[in-house]
């Protein structure tokens, strides 16, 4: 730093000085650092992108925590690190990482790489924007107009309102706290003292960021009814019928009902036009959390799965799961289009949102959100649909679920594969019984044994690299195989290997 210090003076004749700090010129060395771009920007095209969709490839190159640690060197010192240090530890953040592009990983609800939302993301990481008002954001913030206009005409609405969010759970949160605010619109000012018992309803199947929601907006998980679901996981609507009657009896304010399309587990529906006739009768506001199924609805084919859906008041959609628009793209939709998202969460920033600025300020769409800086999330999307359309779109959902088909027929074939339910959605849910155990009695021994083998399978998977693949106990049953067909990357010849790498894997079980 010394020397660099005197290079500078010896250049500048007239260097100023404040506190010993030199003030001309930059402090960054522009070449070096555009050097350093270019050269990890390669090991990313060798690293990642090439192998995106090799099979030889590892999904994980699995290490402990402690190891790991050692391998990283994550200590932060004083002195900057060369940049040859620097382009290793990038090469080994990629090696040791999960390889979510990889056709083999089967682990969540978002896999695969799609080459057009991630040029997005380059682009807007490298322009550092931040989407709250026209002046400094304009082209994201009509991207994210013209996405979120297009998207509510999928779900079938002639109007209404929306706005990007970082998660699906986060979306939930903006619902549940919109509802309670056209419930009781002077919460805003008066805060929750004055209010009667808040109760929402919701199915035993639902995400668990509703009971999150309602901890962090003070409505209590114990005021979150639980509906109960059906065979197939399907909240079962005279259950709630009974159950908005029984919170009204109690002397509580029921005020929302939040429906599931796409249930993380099984993958369930639930029977949206019959849930809505009952918010209608009841005055409830319907949300729909379609964060995972919501993308049915560009499939003509599967879009039924969805019915009754523009009967929603507002609907969470997350275009990184089943599109592979990339993390983090999740769009809460509302129906509502007279500004209930900006009375909901306006606060009049002066320094940001001033009303006597030179173009429209109805552009300026910061003021509905509840956070500051948010990111262009949409752009993303909306680069990938430029370049896909909507039929390659569909493509993309028409063929997830064929080969979430073409698994299920397959387990039904193979000894020791048992299918837990018919997939209606994308999720493969089932139980590989190993060969000292197919012959044994159906009891509680059995079953205990059985919960055993999943997590063996899995971690021998994840040490070997060869894919990942989630687990769950559920409603009862014990851990089963979770499969989610998502990546365009993924083939017929990886649904057949999934199954041969399980019988592998657990042969000696």
């Amino acid at each position: 730093v010394g020397i660099c210090k005197q290079e500078m003076l010896q250049k500048k004749k007239n260097a100023v000085l404040v506190d010993g700090v030199i003030l001309n010129g930059p402090i960054m060395d522009s070449k070096a650092g555009e050097k350093f771009v270019e050269e990890a920007y390669k090991i990313i095209m060798e690293e990642v992108i090439q192998k995106a969709d090799d099979v030889t490839e590892k999904v994980c190159e699995w290490r402990a925590p402690e190891t790991l640690k050692q391998i990283l060197d994550l200590e932060m010192r004083d002195a900057g690190e060369s940049h040859q240090k620097l382009l290793q530890l990038c090469r080994d953040v990629i090696r040791y990482s999960v390889k979510t592009s990889h056709p083999r990983f089967f682990n969540q609800l978002y896999a695969g790489i799609d080459y057009y939302s991630l040029v997005a993301r380059f682009i807007t990481e490298a322009l550092n924007p931040s989407v709250y008002t026209y002046e400094v954001s304009p082209v994201f913030l009509l991207v994210e107009e013209a996405v979120i206009k297009k998207m509510i005409e999928f779900i079938g609405w002639e109007e209404g309102d929306g706005i990007f969010n970082p998660g699906g759970s986060v979306s939930n949160m903006y619902a549940m706290n919109l509802a309670r605010y056209r419930f009781c619109p002077e919460i805003k000012e008066k805060g929750l003292s004055g209010l009667p018992r808040l109760v929402l309803f919701t199915s035993e199947e639902c995400h668990y960021s509703m009971k999150k929601a309602a901890s962090f907006l003070g409505i209590g998980t114990e005021n979150v009814y639980f509906i109960k679901t059906d065979e197939r996981g399907k909240m079962i609507p005279e259950e709630l019928e009974k159950q908005v009657q029984r919170a009204r009896k109690e002397g509580s304010a029921p005020f929302l009902v939040c429906a599931t399309a796409g249930t993380t587990v099984l993958g369930a529906f639930d029977p949206l036009d019959k849930i809505a006739d009952v918010c209608e009768k009841h005055g409830l506001w319907l949300h729909v959390d379609a964060s995972w199924g919501g993308s049915a609805l560009i499939s003509r084919k599967h879009c039924r799965l969805l019915y009754g859906i523009h009967r929603a008041d507002s609907v969470a959609w997350n275009p990184h799961k089943m599109l592979l628009a990339g993390i983090q793209c999740c769009a809460l939709l509302v129906k509502d289009n007279s500004g209930l998202l900006k009375k909901c969460y306006s606060a009049k920033a002066e320094y940001l949102f001033q009303q006597d600025k030179f173009y429209d300020v109805s552009y300026d769409t910061g003021d509905k959100s509840i956070q500051c800086s948010r990111r262009p999330d949409a752009f993303k999307f909306w680069l990938m649909w430029k370049a896909l359309g909507t039929t390659g779109l569909e493509e993309r959902v028409n063929r997830a679920l064929a080969l979430a088909r073409y698994l299920a027929e397959e387990i039904k074939k193979r000894e020791g594969f048992q299918l837990i339910l018919e997939p209606e959605y994308a999720n493969i849910c089932f139980w590989y019984i190993p060969p000292s155990l197919r012959k044994m009695e159906d009891g509680p021994e059995f079953w205990q044994k059985l919960h055993q083998v999943a997590p063996v399978i899995k971690e021998r998977m994840m040490k070997k690299g060869s894919m990942m693949l989630g687990y769950q106990p559920h409603q009862g049953k014990v851990n089963f195989f979770r499969q989610v067909v998502i990546s365009s990357q993924v083939s017929r010849e990886d649904m057949d290997f999934l199954l041969d790498e399980i019988e592998l894997l657990a042969k000696d079980l």
